[in-house]
């Protein structure tokens, strides 16, 4: 983790140090976000040695809101900061942070690394199929992740549908539009702070499945609602849900796969998710081109509610057997 703030602490640097071209310039974004997912694996991974099982649904809140929930301030803060420094200050401070962050790690209590099995896969190619064997094989995590993956390749189409929602069929000015980005992450600053509060409500893989229909209904009633306060809270509300989705996927894997494995099964599980979010960007845009934005948050949401419902299913079969 120490490894990949510093890591991330000279890419954005770079950026703002050098100001690169562009082929550069994705490079080191491309570089500072692959340092990023390897530290999200690592994070969650190390939480469960560092709490105790009870309150593994508290801790995971406490950081996804960290993680996702504080990102509502982010973009405030540079709003406030754009006067005072320029976008290469921005970078800078930007950078300053991720040097702090190392700090803060040190006080961890030592976390000793996994001890490999005998005849473990060595490569990186054979220890990442490992990782993928791991959530296949166990039926209850496979449900969840494969609902997970499906919701994610039709809801991170509204991504792309939001903007036209807000400016044209809201007929709202930018300022205005850029709530319904924020209604998300304040949805999940409030799932995360009430989940932090009083843990969660059932079984981790029911919270994390009850999390995905939540947040894909939300997406739904957003392309329904007829003026742009309507589609603000449904946003929240979709919010909500991916703070669900989150803790009770994390919790699900922390204490289904053991410790030599579980930082590989947490990568691959959100490698997946990045990679279905990929594939729902690319399909948003010619589907935008068909339908209205409100056609696209309906068929992204619906399509979601389906995958959860089918992912619920699973999980009963699998919690039965």
């Amino acid at each position: 983790m120490v490894a990949c703030e510093l890591g991330q602490a000279l890419a954005i640097g770079a950026i703002a140090l050098l100001g690169p071209p562009l082929v550069v310039l994705l490079g080191l974004v491309a570089a500072q976000s692959v340092l990023a997912a390897t530290f999200q694996a690592a994070s969650r991974s190390a939480v469960a040695e560092l709490v105790d099982d009870a309150d593994l649904e508290g801790a995971n809140a406490v950081l996804g809101a960290g993680t996702y929930g504080l990102e509502v301030a982010g973009p405030l803060l540079v709003a406030l900061l754009l006067p005072v420094l320029d976008l290469r200050g921005i970078l800078a401070l930007d950078a300053l942070t991720f040097v702090l962050s190392p700090l803060l790690l040190a006080r961890l209590p030592r976390l000793r690394p996994a001890v490999r099995a005998a005849g473990a896969p060595s490569g990186l190619a054979r220890q990442a199929a490992a990782g993928v064997r791991v959530l296949w094989r166990h039926r209850l995590l496979r449900a969840v992740a494969l609902g997970l993956l499906v919701a994610v390749a039709f809801n991170g189409m509204d991504d792309v549908a939001l903007v036209f929602l807000g400016r044209d069929t809201l007929r709202a000015g930018d300022a205005l539009t850029s709530l319904l980005y924020a209604g998300s992450g304040l949805g999940l600053l409030l799932g995360y702070a009430l989940l932090a509060r009083r843990g969660a409500w059932g079984a981790p893989a029911a919270v994390a499945v009850a999390g995905l229909a939540w947040s894909s209904a939300g997406n739904l009633l957003t392309g329904l609602a007829p003026v742009l306060g309507v589609a603000f809270a449904m946003q929240v509300l979709r919010g909500g849900g991916l703070s669900l989705v989150d803790v009770g996927t994390a919790t699900l894997v922390q204490r289904s796969v053991g410790r030599e494995l579980r930082g590989r099964a947490f990568a691959n599980l959100y490698g997946g998710v990045g990679l279905a979010a990929a594939a729902s960007y690319a399909a948003g845009g010619p589907l935008l081109e068909l339908l209205s934005p409100r056609g696209v948050l309906v068929v992204a949401g619906a399509g979601g509610v389906a995958a959860s419902a089918v992912a619920a299913l699973a999980v009963r079969r699998a919690r039965g057997a």
